[in-house]
């Protein structure tokens, strides 16, 4: 029995408009970070290159966003406060959305579940304000203003009561409202913004000056901090119309939850789906498990090739071709990070200086200055960085009859190794597993067995792309049973699956008939890989779990055919490991996302000893 059913037939009626808007509203105000975005999108849509925010008790008490953008006239304020009411459009074309807005309910929406006021001065015209509380519309009135646009909303959800209930402390939504402020930021690098919570400044931003690539690596050093941009590729390419533009960091600049990770699609912070499978799937083999890339993407197009409606917040986007925006960005990434070369973190050194502490002696003085190792992690990478450091720990005090300590080993160095080289040349080989490089400006500490294990799973990477991935065939095919949806969305990219060595055929209504596995994947279990690429298939519209496999086979080879650490290296050896590394892409991080190498400044040496000036 349907439980929904009524027990008298129900009567339709026409929803008063006030119901309306407290409904829409629903949808576009789910809190007040929502709001602020709404108003401050409105401000960018009118041309504004100066937007101060203000708000209190985390926006429920107030939300003020005032900007100096092209302002309105008396006349259209009225017009502003009804619903599907737009400057933005003239309804002809949906697909061709160039604005941040362009459905017209975020003021009366506003409007209808607080006390919003709006004042305006176009240029040329009188200033006039509008007010609206709970949907009730207060006649216009004349106001000074200069020219742009103030728009006051106070005290949010005060006309639907049980949505404040909703709402989390004032602290958590001030937090919100920073986030989304600096999201909007940083896509707008020539608009200067102020964000102010209870009478304090927690954010601002001058216009920057300067090209587009300067302009944005400003921006981001200020609203992301400079180890971001520090330790970030510029990423820059083009395809099928899309292009793609912004920074993404080092795979050693890992953090430990996707907080660092911001798209953008013409200009509008979005949170998609495909985009961020894009994004993990460009760093699929240089990522430790539970480690997530941090980038600023923009992704641009002509506005033909995106549909913003696709909700009324328009934080979701759907491609007309959603396999060439993923493509894109996979390989851009892909190239970038190679293109890094041997390049690692510049946190990684700087953890490594922060795990040294002075330990004042009785005389404190620096001559008397001691120092020991502090382990306390510094640095998400910090098991790698601790075992570089635990390299460095104090050599037992020489006697004067001079002996090489069993854990150390020394060699000349060959005059064919450049101290000028990035790596520098290789001085000594420690605890049989790190070696010790002299660089112009201070040493370099290297994992041997971390930074061969790369070069070799690059190398068969290269060799398994180069002759392609050997299958094996089966004696009796598989029958994987499907639905008929599924059955036709694996064989949609069954070419993409024979390249790697998984050749399937169809097999009947909603099956498919497995003939050839990957021969390095043993003990495959098939039905459950293709179950889970449909997975992938359904959730992203793209699947890197067979490649992704075949990577594991080939990083555990890597692994097993390196230099093993507790091998002693000569220094012709050591220094062609380190030139190997500055030849090899993605030689920063080993197969599991730690660092192969942290590099000390001499100045920063110095410092340690007290014998900076």
């Amino acid at each position: 029995m349907n439980q929904h059913a009524p027990k008298i037939r129900p009567v339709i009626r026409q929803l008063d408009e006030a119901t309306a808007n407290r409904i829409a509203a629903g949808e576009v105000v789910e809190r007040p970070a929502s709001a602020v975005k709404e108003l401050v999108e409105n401000a960018l849509d009118a041309g504004a290159t100066r937007i101060d925010i203000a708000i209190e008790d985390g926006g429920k008490g107030l939300i003020r966003v005032a900007d100096n953008g092209c302002g309105m006239a008396p006349e259209d304020l009225p017009l502003a406060m009804a619903r599907h009411a737009t400057s933005k459009i003239d309804g002809s074309d949906l697909l061709a959305i160039r604005s941040f807005g362009f459905r017209g309910e975020a003021l009366p929406s506003l409007g209808a579940v607080g006390r919003l006021t709006i004042t305006s001065r176009a240029e040329g015209a009188e200033g006039a304000a509008i007010s609206v509380a709970g949907g009730r519309i207060q006649p216009l009135r004349p106001a000074a203003a200069n020219r742009g646009t103030v728009v006051e909303l106070r005290d949010l959800f005060f006309a639907t009561p049980a949505r404040l209930k909703f709402l989390r402390g004032s602290r958590a939504e001030t937090q919100a409202v920073a986030e989304i402020t600096r999201r909007l930021a940083m896509a707008e690098p020539w608009v200067g913004f102020t964000l102010t919570a209870d009478g304090r400044e927690i954010f601002r931003a001058d216009a920057e000056q300067g090209e587009l690539f300067d302009a944005f690596q400003t921006r981001l050093s200020r609203v992301m901090g400079r180890d971001f941009t520090d330790n970030a590729i510029p990423i820059d390419a083009e395809r099928d119309g899309l292009a793609l533009t912004g920074f993404a960091a080092l795979p050693t600049y890992s953090r430990g939850a996707a907080v660092a990770q911001h798209l953008y699609v013409n200009g509008r912070p979005v949170r998609d789906k495909l985009l961020t499978g894009a994004l993990r799937a460009g760093y699929m083999d240089v990522l430790a498990s539970g480690r997530h890339p941090a980038a600023v993407l923009y992704l641009n197009c002509d506005p033909q090739q995106v549909d913003v409606n696709v909700h009324p917040a328009k934080a979701e986007v759907r491609f007309r071709d959603p396999t060439a925006a993923r493509g894109l960005v996979v390989s851009a990434l892909r190239h970038a990070l190679a293109g890094a070369g041997h390049r690692a973190s510049s946190t990684v050194g700087t953890a490594t200086l922060a795990a040294f502490r002075a330990e004042p002696a009785a005389d404190t003085g620096p001559a008397h200055r001691t120092y020991q190792m502090d382990y306390r992690p510094a640095h998400p990478s910090g098991g790698a960085v601790r075992a570089a450091l635990e390299a460095q720990a104090p050599m037992p005090q020489m006697e004067p009859g001079f002996h090489e300590p069993p854990s150390a080993r020394i060699e000349p160095e060959p005059q064919a190794a450049p101290q000028d080289a990035p790596l520098g040349a290789a001085r000594a080989q420690i605890h049989e597993n790190y070696i010790i490089a002299q660089t112009e400006d201070g040493l370099v500490i290297v994992d041997q067995h971390a930074a061969h294990e790369r070069l070799v799973y690059e190398r068969l990477k290269a060799q398994a792309e180069a002759s392609g991935i050997a299958s094996q065939a089966l004696l009796i095919p598989e029958i994987v049973e499907l639905s008929d949806a599924d059955a036709a969305r694996i064989l949609s990219v069954a070419g993409e699956l024979a390249q790697l060595g998984l050749v399937i055929e169809p097999f009947g209504h909603g099956a498919v008939a497995l003939r050839e596995t990957p021969a390095m994947l043993t003990r495959l279990d098939a039905p459950a890989l293709i179950r889970d690429i449909l997975d992938d298939l359904a959730d992203q519209g793209a699947s890197d779990r067979l490649r992704g496999r075949i990577d594991a086979v080939l990083s555990s080879m890597a692994c097993h055919g390196s230099v093993r650490s507790g091998r002693r290296m000569n220094a012709e050896e050591m220094n062609a490991l380190l030139r190997e590394m500055e030849r090899t892409p993605k030689s920063g991080q080993c197969n599991h996302g730690r660092p192969t190498w942290v590099k000390l400044r001499l100045s920063d040496i110095e410092r340690l000893f007290g014998r900076s000036g």
